[in-house]
């Protein structure tokens, strides 16, 4: 049975804008939040990039709710030794209810301290080599690794998980699945791709989990045209094509590609508007595609008390029956 949690946009929000939201989450029925992880923001319309593991530390606290990175890039800008200790914090102070969502990352985020920024192949083979390395840690026993990318010298978690810390692996095409189903716990892309959910279930193998975890972004308000408009300002990012979301280096770098994306692209991708049967058509695209969790995240904070209503009365009755 599908679930449906709440997206934590960390690029939109303050801190305590999040909590809020997560608690709004909460009572309006979604049983999981999800949250992104990053340094900068997508554009400066956005306008925030707090750090998401003193967040989720917050949310440990304010909620009940199941918490996932969506997601975490462990292999630049944080090493995987201090990510896996994050990681096992997380999971403590949830109670266990934590998953480490990771990615190969984006420049916009992991140049920051002057790396060098490599190709898809080899941050892939980085992600591979990082997840094994924290699943050594998150054993709470002492390892040292010599990698071809990492290295760990005598290093132990002595806050360690207490529970199985699942590990899921983004990525948005046929060799990012097979990544996922050979080092992950599931496998996180976010459009409702029924063919690529099946190649990641199959190259995961029979009698493993094979979780499919997907997101995605409306904007719910009473006027569709303005909710729009929201969306052109804030989330015009969501429509680039490619390669570009891994490669371009700064927020004004994705300036400069939005304004390619038009508004009429905007009203035609994204959900906006009160129209309650298309928000559940939205979502239930997910369900039919296979998918076992599906994170939605509310464009906007002008009518987020509007959405949570919306989505206790209507469109979450709606999708449980």
């Amino acid at each position: 049975m599908t679930e449906y949690g709440y997206f934590l946009s960390c690029e939109e929000f303050t801190p305590a804008q999040l909590i809020d939201q997560a608690r709004s989450a909460q009572r309006a029925g979604f049983t999981r939040l999800a949250i992104s992880d990053h340094f900068h923001p997508w554009n400066d319309a956005q306008g925030n990039s707090p750090f998401v593991w003193s967040v989720i530390g917050a949310l440990s606290q304010a909620v009940d709710l199941p918490v996932t990175t969506l997601v975490t890039c462990p292999t630049v800008r944080l090493h995987p030794a201090v990510t896996a200790q994050a990681s096992a914090t997380s999971s403590v102070l949830l109670g266990g209810r934590f998953s480490l969502g990771v990615g190969t990352g984006e420049a916009l985020n992991e140049h920051i301290l002057g790396d060098r920024w490599p190709s898809f192949g080899e941050r892939a083979e980085m992600l591979e080599e990082a997840v094994t390395v924290m699943r050594g840690l998150f054993t709470g026993e002492r390892i040292s690794h010599h990698g071809r990318h990492y290295t760990v010298d005598n290093a132990r978690l002595y806050t360690a998980p207490t529970q199985p810390l699942p590990v899921l692996v983004s990525g948005f095409g046929p060799k990012a699945a097979e990544l996922a189903a050979r080092i992950g716990d599931g496998f996180v892309t976010m459009t409702p791709d029924a063919d690529l959910v099946g190649a990641y279930r199959q190259a995961a193998g029979a009698g493993l989990p094979g979780k499919a975890v997907g997101g995605v972004k409306v904007c719910w308000s009473s006027d569709a045209d303005k909710a729009v408009d929201t969306v052109h300002r804030l989330w015009p990012t969501e429509l680039l094509p490619g390669e570009l979301a891994q490669i371009l280096p700064t927020p004004a770098h994705f300036e400069q590609a939005s304004e390619l994306v038009t508004r009429e692209m905007v009203a035609d991708a994204v959900t906006c508007g009160d129209d309650v049967e298309a928000h559940v058509e939205t979502l239930r695209a997910y369900l039919r595609a296979g998918f076992d969790e599906v994170y939605v995240g509310q464009i906007g904070g002008a009518d987020q008390d509007a959405f949570f209503d919306a989505y206790r009365d209507q469109v979450l009755p709606a999708l449980a029956r």
